[in-house]
C-alpha cells in the first residue's frame, strides 16, 4: 500500500551538522549545497510540515576538534558555539532566497544578527508558517548541538528528530569504509548506547530515550529523501522505544 501524500509528521526537528555545509569544499560554507538544503527543506514545508533545524559548527570550528587541543573547554565550546550562528544565518539566506520565510533564534544573544531563542517566540513562529533555526547550541559549554538538537526539539514538541548524515541509516560498521557493514531498518535508544553506534552523543540519545523522542538517521545528500520520510515512507534508520 502506497505512502499516505499527507504529511506524517506536523512538526519536526531536522540536525544537520556544520560539515555538511561543507559540500564539496574543505573549509567553509559551500553556497550550492546550502541552497541544495534549502530545497530540501522548502518541499517538506510545501507539504504544510513545519520544520525547525538545529546546525553544527564543525566546517568553521568544534570545542572538542584538533584546532581547540590545549585551549580552555569552554572557550572552545564558545567558539564553536559562534560558528553555528555563521552556519544558521547561511541557512536562512538561503531559504530566503528560495522564498520560505526562516527566523534564526541564538541561544547565545546577539540581537543584531538573531533573535534570542525563547520558547514560546519559536512556536509562534511556527504557527505562522516559518521555518526555525536554532543557533547557538544550548549556550552551554561541554554539550555537544546533538544535545541541542534533541533539547529544542523536546522543548518545541518535535514529533521526530531527524538527522541528515553521508549514509542512508546507521550500520554496525562504517559503510564507506566497510562494504560489508550491515544496515539496521530499526533500533532501540538502548541498543544504540550499548552498542556504542556513533549516531548522536550519549547524552542527546539518553534525553530522546527519556522523552521518548524518535530519532531517524537518512542520507542528507539524497535528493528528496527527507520528503519521503516525511509522507511516511520506511526509509533511513528508525530509532525509538
Amino acid at each position: 500500500m502506497a505512502a499516505s501524500r499527507k504529511p506524517a509528521f506536523k512538526r519536526i526537528l531536522l540536525k544537520l551538522s556544520g560539515e555538511a555545509l561543507l559540500g564539496e569544499k574543505p573549509f567553509g560554507i559551500d553556497r550550492s549545497f546550502t541552497d541544495y538544503l534549502a530545497a530540501e527543506i522548502k518541499g517538506v514545508h510545501a507539504l504544510g510540515t513545519q520544520v525547525g533545524a538545529v546546525v553544527g559548527g564543525g566546517n568553521f570550528f568544534r570545542g572538542v576538534s584538533d584546532a581547540a587541543a590545549g585551549m580552555d573547554r569552554a572557550s572552545a565550546d564558545h567558539m564553536g558555539m559562534l560558528a553555528t550562528v555563521i552556519n544558521a544565518i547561511a541557512l536562512q539566506d538561503a531559504l530566503e532566497r528560495a522564498g520560505v520565510i526562516t527566523r534564526v533564534l541564538s541561544a547565545i544573544e546577539m540581537r543584531e544578527v538573531a533573535e534570542p531563542f525563547i520558547r514560546r517566540r519559536a512556536i509562534r513562529h511556527f504557527e505562522k508558517g516559518r521555518v526555525v533555526i536554532f543557533a547557538g547550541g544550548t549556550g552551554n559549554p561541554y554539550f555537544s548541538t546533538d544535545t541541542a538538537a534533541a533539547l529544542r526539539a523536546m522543548e518545541i514538541k518535535a514529533q521526530v528528530l531527524f538527522k541528515g548524515t553521508k549514509v542512508d541509516g546507521i550500520y554496525d560498521a562504517d559503510p564507506l569504509k566497510n562494504p560489508g557493514a550491515t544496515k539496521f531498518d530499526t533500533l532501540t535508544y538502548l541498543d544504540v548506547l550499548k552498542k556504542d553506534l556513533k549516531v548522536m552523543d550519549a547524552t542527546a540519545i539518553s534525553l530522546c530515550k527519556d522523552n521518548k523522542l524518535p530519532i531517524v538517521v537518512y542520507n542528507l545528500r539524497q535528493k528528496g529523501m527527507l520528503k519521503r520520510i516525511v509522507r511516511g515512507e520506511k526509509v533511513g534508520t528508525m530509532v525509538k522505544e
